[in-house]
């Protein structure tokens, strides 16, 4: 009798192992999540600012073609990027409270626009509502040495605060943030 639970739990066990690795996976995402934040060391937990956003690749195609000029885009791939401020700061001249927000940009040749807006879970950009707007402010094109075939975003520290930093191609956008002490 003892071999006999034995062998049927054994015999179970087999069968709700071979289930649960037959399980299907849908593969790695083609633009997949990436996070930024300032400050960067992992050791610090006091974090002042932090970017979530998606990461698509180029691909041999053209930056202009994946995030037109003029119109408002994502700022990554998937759903909107979403930036969360841990203190109040300032961006580009506008003070943003404390919170998160969806980050829109919207390209241009020389500069693009930054906006932040107050709703959150939005797939692309494709239900965007200006009415959400907190804040829009301009930021300065400039050209890198290398080109990114990920879209990328970082936050460098300069003097008096920290740049939001995103590259894509060849084509860089820095954001001046200050924090509020």
């Amino acid at each position: 009798m003892k071999n006999v639970l034995t062998l049927t739990l054994l015999m179970c066990a087999m069968v709700f192992s071979a289930e649960m690795a037959a399980q299907e996976f849908s593969g790695m995402d083609k633009s997949p999540m990436d996070m930024a934040s300032y400050p960067s060391d992992y050791k610090i937990s006091d974090k002042a600012v932090r970017v979530i956003y998606s990461r698509p690749q180029l691909k041999g195609r053209d930056v202009a073609d994946l995030a037109p000029a003029g119109k408002v885009w994502r700022t990554g791939a998937n759903e909107a990027a979403e930036i969360t401020f841990y203190k109040g700061a300032t961006i580009g001249g506008k003070n943003i409270e404390a919170g998160t927000y969806s980050l829109f940009t919207i390209p241009g040749e020389n500069e693009w626009t930054i906006v932040l807006n107050k709703n959150l879970n939005q797939w692309g950009s494709y239900f965007y509502q200006d009415s959400g707007d907190v804040a829009r402010v301009q930021a300065k094109v400039s050209k890198g040495d290398e080109s990114l075939d990920a879209f990328s975003m970082t936050f460098q520290e300069v003097d008096g605060g920290v740049h939001l930093v995103m590259g894509w191609g060849t084509e860089r956008v820095a954001v001046p943030i200050t924090f509020v002490m």
